[in-house]
């Protein structure tokens, strides 16, 4: 396929949850195409449903109605288990407050994708040396998460997102834990992944400082999204 070609294809996708007689509408008839080798922002209001959709093309979950292909695969029609190594193979989450285990070194958190792969040790140690080096932490692999700055601990996130080259990176406000100065190395780095290692980058975020940095905006709004900021 061309770096210009669709990667991601949402069609039709609506979602509600249901509690007890209650139905809650979050997502209503979306439809979105995201280039392979893209980095596009995902803004909108709290409550707008942006997680939801990055759920959604993550395959964390599925929609109540419509389709979410990603790759040439329509992952809603995969089963748990399917879902689950797809999700293994072809994604990697960003997430805000950075889900790090506390008891492992900074190498050992990267390393935990790979422990679902069928790797040798040494394959795996290869590859968590390299995500650490793109992400400029080498030098603090054996440092646990409370030995990290927010910004390192991000990077530390960051470097395990990538540590299984994952066709698509999914970052869920992944500067809103951080000060301007650690903001910004991230979306550095997250530029570089896309500008120069090739990642398609899909991030939510509610700050148009951190949205400047994308390739296109996209903008959710009562479960519709628009190409420019409702009024």
């Amino acid at each position: 396929m061309s770096a210009t070609e669709g990667l991601v294809e949402v069609s039709g996708v609506e979602k509600s949850f249901q509690r007890g007689s209650e139905v809650t509408h979050v997502l209503e008839k979306l439809d979105l195409s995201i280039a392979r080798g893209e980095f596009l922002a995902l803004m909108g209001p709290s409550g707008s449903g942006k997680s939801t959709l990055l759920n959604l093309i993550g395959g964390l979950d599925r929609p109540t109605s419509g389709s979410v292909v990603v790759d040439g695969q329509p992952i809603d029609q995969l089963s748990d288990r399917q879902l689950a190594g797809w999700r293994a193979r072809h994604v990697g989450f960003v997430f805000q407050f950075y889900n790090l285990m506390p008891t492992l070194s900074a190498e050992r958190n990267v390393e935990l994708p790979l422990l679902l792969t069928s790797l040798s040790r040494r394959e795996r140690r290869e590859h968590v040396s390299a995500a650490l080096e793109i992400v400029g932490l080498s030098q603090r692999s054996g440092h646990y998460p409370k030995q990290l700055s927010g910004g390192e601990q991000q990077r530390v996130g960051i470097a395990r997102a990538i540590v299984t080259d994952p066709t698509l990176l999914l970052c869920d406000e992944p500067t809103g834990d951080l000060d301007r100065k650690s903001g910004d190395e991230i979306l550095n780095l997250l530029q570089a992944l896309n500008q120069q290692h090739g990642k398609t980058v899909l991030m939510v975020t509610h700050d148009p400082h951190a949205s400047a940095r994308a390739g296109r905006v996209v903008y959710l709004d009562k479960g519709r999204l628009f190409a420019t900021q409702p009024e």
